[in-house]
């Protein structure tokens, strides 16, 4: 696959078939995890792949909780606000969202992601995007979601026998699977809009209406 191809439509796929990954494709997955580049070379992460239905399970109940708890604080009103002014774009996340919350017992692989002295995230978030770049190249769709380590952080760690005493912490979750959906470029404002030459408030010189990369 083209790397732009890759780059422009690895989005998030919350919506996937219960149908298993295959054991190569996981192992590709994270063999391309560990090719990221982290601070100084130290590598401070761990990666526990969940194929397990009953640990799946107990998962996905820990991900409907804390999905119902976001919802009613850092996404409190989001949704009647997104209706109200015919946002369509969040209403359709929050939907989706809704699914995975519904329906998370029946992904077929949930990586946890774990850090340990990564205080910003600059040695992980790097590795999970490469997995998840690796999993479009071979059509898994995949969901980096962060409400578990928000909200259920020690129930996940005893879920899966994290050590309780050596500094591992969870930082994504990333759910999954063959996708139900289509692949395509999410659609953003134009880049210019968020791109500064030079000075804070500057605007570049180039402008980029649509998407440099289409199929």
């Amino acid at each position: 696959m083209d790397v732009f191809e890759a780059l422009y439509t690895t989005r998030a796929m919350r919506r996937v078939k219960p149908d298993p990954v295959p054991e190569e494709v996981v192992q590709q997955m994270l063999d391309a995890a560990i090719r990221a580049p982290s601070p100084g070379n130290r590598q401070p992460w761990r990666f526990v792949a969940v194929t397990d239905r009953d640990q799946v399970a107990g998962l996905g109940e820990l991900y409907a909780r804390s999905w119902a708890q976001l919802q009613a604080t850092l996404y409190k009103g989001m949704r009647q606000r997104a209706v109200a002014a015919g946002d369509e774009t969040t209403q359709r996340v929050l939907t989706s969202g809704d699914w995975l919350a519904a329906n998370f017992s029946q992904v077929p692989l949930v990586v946890l992601a774990y850090i340990r002295n990564d205080p910003d995230g600059s040695g992980i978030y790097p590795a999970v995007w490469n997995m998840m770049l690796a999993a479009r190249a071979m059509g898994v769709g995949t969901t980096l979601t962060t409400v578990l380590h928000h909200f259920a952080q020690q129930e996940v760690a005893d879920l899966v026998g994290v050590p309780a005493d050596r500094g591992w912490r969870l930082a994504a979750a990333v759910s999954c699977g063959y996708p139900l959906g289509r692949w395509g470029v999410a659609a953003r404002p134009p880049v210019e809009n968020v791109v500064y030459a030079d000075r804070w408030g500057e605007p570049p010189a180039w402008s980029a209406p649509e998407p440099l990369w289409s199929y």
